[in-house]
């Protein structure tokens, strides 16, 4: 890309960021009339519409009689990372907790995959006597062939010591293993997800591998116990190098699961 075209192009993205710094952090897509956004009244109608088709965070909705401007934050930051590289610690300021959440999904989907958000589960097993914990809540679960992402997201906006990552990743290992130890429930989850069309038990052992993802690249990148810490900013290069390095990581075979039969 042209110098001149990067450098028009930071300040759009700029002036996107800063229009949605004044927006509720709740709202995952914003609507704005088009004279809001200074950068595009340089544009005729048919040039605008032009324009806009090189990003698919931002495209032009008719609505009460007029056009505006609508926005979608998660696209927004997505193509920001690829195109230009943003340091992207601060759009904790335009994303609230399930946003951030729902950005680690949408950068699993498109490294294809399967995810489910807030996942939920009792443990039924004496694992709950060792830690006191009966209820349990994993943030983003992504499948992959058989490697099973849990994972917990962190939208800290400072960099936190040792001590307080390394607890929450230790917690994460926790969550795991309580899976592993209530296979009724993993069972349902993994049909759930992969569905009854494919034969789930030559997908096996599958391979559950939890770690931390923040939103703000920290120092460390493994816990004492070989929990992967990744930044947001990395986790794209992370997936794809995932099996590559998967013997570094702390990792939890399951090498059975229950078919449950459903009746149509």
């Amino acid at each position: 890309m042209k110098t001149s075209s990067l450098l028009s192009l930071r300040q759009f993205y700029r002036e996107i960021f800063q229009i949605l710094l004044e927006t509720d952090t709740n709202v995952i897509e914003t609507w704005w009339e088009i004279s809001e956004i200074s950068f595009l009244n340089q544009f005729k109608s048919s040039e605008l519409r032009e324009f806009l088709k090189n990003f698919d965070f931002i495209y032009i909705q008719r609505g009460n009689y007029q056009d505006y401007i609508v926005i979608n934050k998660i696209l927004f930051i997505l193509n920001s990372i690829n195109t230009l590289e943003v340091d992207i610690k601060h759009y904790s300021d335009i994303l609230n907790y399930n946003g951030f959440e729902i950005l680690v999904l949408e950068i699993l989907s498109r490294n294809n995959y399967i995810t489910k958000k807030n996942f939920r589960f009792s443990d039924r097993s004496n694992f709950k006597a060792e830690t006191s914990q009966k209820r349990y809540e994993i943030d983003v679960i992504g499948i992959y062939s058989n490697n099973i992402l849990l994972i917990d997201a962190k939208q800290w906006k400072r960099r936190d010591s040792f001590g307080s990552i390394n607890k929450a990743a230790n917690l994460q290992l926790q969550r795991a293993i309580a899976l592993r130890k209530n296979p009724d429930i993993f069972s349902r989850l993994i049909q759930e997800l992969l569905g009854n069309r494919i034969n789930l038990k030559k997908r096996l052992p599958f391979i559950l591998i939890p770690l931390i993802v923040t939103l703000e690249d920290n120092r460390f990148r493994i816990n004492e116990n070989q929990i992967p810490l990744v930044s947001i900013y990395e986790i794209n290069s992370f997936l794809q190098e995932l099996q590559n390095n998967l013997s570094y990581f702390k990792t939890i075979q399951i090498n059975k699961i229950n078919i449950q039969k459903r009746l149509f």
